[in-house]
């Protein structure tokens, strides 16, 4: 890849890669060090494929994976597992609500760990539980488990902020 190729690539590519990283480690300096890690890892490896789409499928995965791992590092992953079983979670009645974006990204923010990551994977990523399986080592059952509750977290965190 010749250098203009490189760069015309990182325009392309990095602000939905750094997005990527961001909504899972929640830092912008190790999000830009995980999106700059992703497209190096990418142009190095001399990684080619068929199609604009595979390469930015392979560029997202890697990504979610190598913030994964940021996360498992910071050591943030172990102390917000620890002591998680599979319940059956009650569930709310959904209310129709109208919220600005700000205030939704505010509210998923402030939710634990493992909630805000499989609400950030499978509603902004839209990826599937087989998938997040994969990434992240957990079973199917274990993150359904988690979306559930995340979402009453959520809905529960938006009903407080508009009181």
């Amino acid at each position: 890849m010749t250098r203009q190729e490189a760069t015309a690539f990182y325009r392309t590519h990095s602000k939905a890669i750094y997005n990527t990283a961001l909504r899972i480690v929640r830092d912008s300096a190790e999000a830009e060090e995980i999106m700059q890690d992703t497209l190096m890892r990418y142009i190095d490896r001399g990684v080619r494929s068929a199609t604009p789409a595979q390469a930015a499928s392979w560029l997202r995965t890697t990504c979610i994976r190598m913030s994964i791992d940021a996360l498992r590092r910071r050591n943030r992953a172990a102390d917000a597992l620890e002591g998680l079983t599979v319940d059956e979670v009650e569930e709310e009645e959904a209310e129709a609500v109208t919220m600005d974006v700000m205030s939704i990204r505010a509210a998923m923010e402030r939710l634990p760990h493992p909630y805000a990551l499989i609400l950030d994977l499978v509603l902004i990523e839209g990826m599937d539980y087989s998938g997040i399986a994969r990434l992240t080592g957990q079973k199917e059952v274990t993150l359904r488990s988690w979306f559930s509750r995340g979402r009453a977290k959520l809905a529960k965190e938006l009903k407080t902020s508009m009181i």
